[in-house]
């Protein structure tokens, strides 16, 4: 069983909607959510879903020890980022090399980075004249938004867009994609851990508008 802890600062729909993909699953369970925001409705989600819940602080979250206890109190094996906005810290990066992803909701490269985030990034697209955008699930790095990109989707920006009309799309591609990129991902990295197994290539099914 892979235990999964996400960590989310706001509303914690992407949250909800990864736990109840694997709400049952045989091999995965979300485990933990955590927030560095003790009023994010993240933690009212976690209590109707019957997730334990904790909110830490920047400073406890720079520091890591505190955390990293948690997390091996709950036994975690891989973490998700959902809506998180602090930059991940050292000690998690070190204790969780490549097991810590996160979706960004723009086609990265392009507007990623420090501040960018929900609406500024939709804004951003918009102002620069973009026909399309997405989302980007990644691995994560000590750098924002740089992470070895594991999958993209993407939806059109039509030419009477706003920042709410095209989020919707983007968050109709984060539902639709993100949790069962995250089930393939670890499974993936279950092949590939097994020492008698071939070795195993990693491919997403994609559909129109995928890359």
């Amino acid at each position: 069983m892979t235990r999964i802890a996400i960590i989310a600062s706001g509303s914690g729909s992407n949250a909800e909607n990864i736990a109840r993909y694997f709400k049952g699953h045989a091999e995965v369970d979300i485990s933990l959510i955590l927030s560095n925001n003790s009023g994010a409705y993240v933690h009212e989600r976690a209590a109707k879903l019957g997730i334990p819940s904790f909110t830490f602080t920047k400073a406890e979250f720079d520091e890591g020890s505190e955390i990293l206890e948690i997390l091996r109190e709950y036994e975690i094996d891989f973490i998700v980022l959902a809506g998180f906005l602090l930059k991940i810290s050292q000690p998690l990066l070190n204790a969780y090399a490549g097991r810590i992803v996160n979706i960004h909701p723009a086609l990265l490269p392009k507007y990623g980075g420090k501040g960018m985030y929900g609406d500024k990034v939709h804004r951003a697209v918009i102002d620069a004249g973009e026909t399309e955008s997405g989302i980007t699930i990644h691995y994560v790095n000590e750098r924002y938004d740089e992470g070895n990109i594991i999958f993209q989707s993407t939806c059109k920006v039509e030419p009477d867009d706003n920042c709410e009309t095209l989020a919707a799309r983007v968050h109709a591609l984060e539902y639709s994609h993100f949790p069962r990129v995250i089930e393939a991902v670890i499974k993936e990295q279950h092949t590939r851990n097994k020492p008698s197994s071939p070795e195993n290539s990693y491919t997403m099914e994609k559909g129109e508008g995928e890359k």
